[in-house]
């Protein structure tokens, strides 16, 4: 599949959360390979933004096209090139860990073989039997992301992706990070632990009050050579 080169184009989208305008005319671009950290305060819109772009919110107002695909048109298209990770695995407790990446990765299209090689990536192959009613909140983050993974998303959007793990959970996290542009995938992450994620990031944006605000230049300050 053709992937084009810019991958999110936001431009002056509002998104409400009941009457609340969660984002208020942000604007955003992020092509192909990019590793983008959206940071901010709480309630600024992070998660708002990546649920516009998997499809998940509709838009008010303004345009948004990821992938090709015109949200304001038809945001349903897109999900199945998109893998979202967020606080919610969704994932059935009563099913273990491989049945439910198999079942995930079938509705997509995909195979067994690619769910069983997501759930070795992350580290769950040792518990790739155990329900997901069983797993600690470390685990059920980390079979989310195997289920985003096994998808092959050519967007991969994720939400606070190192909260709640242990190191090794981590790791995890970092070596999908720093193996994306190399897989021809691009992230989009928001993260309050911008330390960790600003060393995989090749871009950071603020959200703040729902718009996206670039980072300012720094110009460096003039030195004066004596005559």
């Amino acid at each position: 599949m053709r992937v084009p080169s810019r991958v999110i184009s936001l431009r002056s989208a509002v998104c409400l959360l009941g009457r609340f305008p969660a984002l208020a005319g942000a604007d955003l671009e992020v092509d192909a390979g990019e590793v983008v950290l959206l940071a901010g305060p709480n309630g600024a819109g992070k998660t708002t933004l990546l649920r516009l772009c998997a499809g998940l919110l509709a838009i008010r107002s303004g345009s948004a096209i990821v992938l090709d695909h015109d949200l304001a048109r038809d945001r349903r298209s897109v999900r199945r090139a998109v893998g979202m990770v967020g606080h919610e695995t969704y994932a059935y407790d009563d099913l273990t860990i491989t049945e439910n990446v198999r079942f995930a990765t079938r509705a997509a299209g995909r195979t067994r073989e690619d769910a069983d090689v997501a759930v070795a990536r992350v580290g769950l192959a040792d518990v790739a039997g155990v329900a997901h009613g069983r797993l600690s909140q470390g685990q059920r983050r980390r079979l989310s992301l195997a289920i985003a993974l096994a998808r092959e998303p050519r967007l991969l959007l994720l939400d606070e992706p190192h909260a709640g793990l242990d190191a090794h959970g981590r790791a995890v996290v970092d070596e999908v990070l720093a193996a994306a542009p190399g897989e021809g995938r691009t992230v989009l992450l928001a993260s309050h632990e911008v330390d960790l994620a600003r060393r995989y990031a090749t871009r950071e944006v603020a959200i703040v009050a729902g718009r996206v605000h670039e980072p300012t230049p720094t110009v460096p300050p003039m030195v004066e050579v004596a005559p």
